[in-house]
């Protein structure tokens, strides 16, 4: 959460022309209904306090030895900060984004759009399985990509070499997007009615989970390289998601993997949690995912009908 992370304010958004930045503290206005007013919520907390001071925080150690912060009513420790104030900037915060978020499902499904929300930790392949899909969809969906760093257009870059429109955000300290920040680049992409919309969140297996950005579905990439147990350390996200892509499967027989362990580790956590098996490099398992893909949008684009 923001009140944990102390995330940025100022979004910079590139659709490979004259990069715009997108700040909330002043207003600006656009063409379509989503009604984003920049000063509408602020990221950052201007507080001080003593990082060495735990006196006030609720914590306790455990059998095993672990000591659990974030037990209180919020859920979350925040030195210098009470609970009760902890989750009264939480509730703020998220209803906030969830306004915009709901503005932006009503643009999506009015439109037919069908979009997704990409959420890994970093370097688990998500930007390598949107190229490949994209280069075997484009002649049977119309697609565009947004996509979240906290800095440097590069995937922006390799997604436009596929011929895709794509749009860069770039959120400096910020370690997610919200659904004002896609508001906005929905707007710069213009996607097409009926089309597929993927939004690459940044890399990051926390925050992204708590902000619904008004996309159809959140898709869990998760790399065999990253351990069996990557569910049940970031539960949050794992319970958000609808579809778990195992990326990198080309990578298994030289690794100690277990598949099996990693699948009813991510049922624990979301029994109703989806799983497909895929290595963006070879292609392994990405015609399951097509087809997922083109079902899904079709669906979507007929409640538009």
């Amino acid at each position: 959460m923001c009140t944990v992370c102390g995330c940025g304010t100022q979004a910079v958004i590139d659709n490979g022309k004259a990069p715009t930045a997108h700040g909330h503290g002043h207003a600006h206005h656009h063409g379509h209904d989503h009604d984003h007013h920049h000063g509408d919520h602020d990221h950052g907390h201007a507080h001080d306090h003593d990082h060495h001071h735990h006196g006030d925080h609720d914590h306790h150690h455990a059998e095993d030895g672990a000591v659990h912060y974030g037990k209180g009513i919020a859920g979350v420790h925040v030195p210098g900060l009470s609970q009760e104030r902890i989750i009264q900037i939480e509730t703020d915060i998220l209803s906030k984004n969830d306004s915009h978020a709901d503005k932006n499902r009503a643009f999506f499904v009015r439109n037919g759009i069908f979009a997704l929300n990409f959420v890994s930790s970093p370097g688990s392949g998500k930007t390598s399985l949107l190229v490949r899909t994209i280069n075997e969809l484009k002649d049977r969906l119309a697609i565009g990509v947004i996509e979240g760093d906290q800095q440097t257009s590069n995937d922006a870059a390799r997604i436009r070499e596929t011929g895709a429109p794509a749009i860069q955000i770039n959120t400096g300290k910020g370690c997610h997007l919200d659904a004002h920040m896609v508001g906005h680049a929905v707007e710069d992409l213009g996607p097409k009615p009926g089309s597929v919309l993927f939004i690459e969140n940044v890399g990051n297996l926390v925050c992204p989970a708590a902000f619904d950005l008004g996309e159809a579905h959140k898709v869990a990439v998760l790399s065999v390289t990253e351990g069996e147990d990557k569910p049940l350390k970031y539960p949050d996200m794992f319970a958000a998601a609808d579809l778990m892509i195992l990326n990198k499967s080309d990578l298994l027989p030289h690794l100690d993997f277990n598949v099996g362990l990693c699948i009813a580790n991510a049922l624990r956590v979301n029994p109703r949690l989806q799983t497909l098996i895929v290595s963006a490099r070879t292609g392994e398992g990405m015609e399951a995912f097509y087809a997922w893909l083109e079902a899904s949008a079709a669906r979507q684009a007929a409640k538009a009908a």
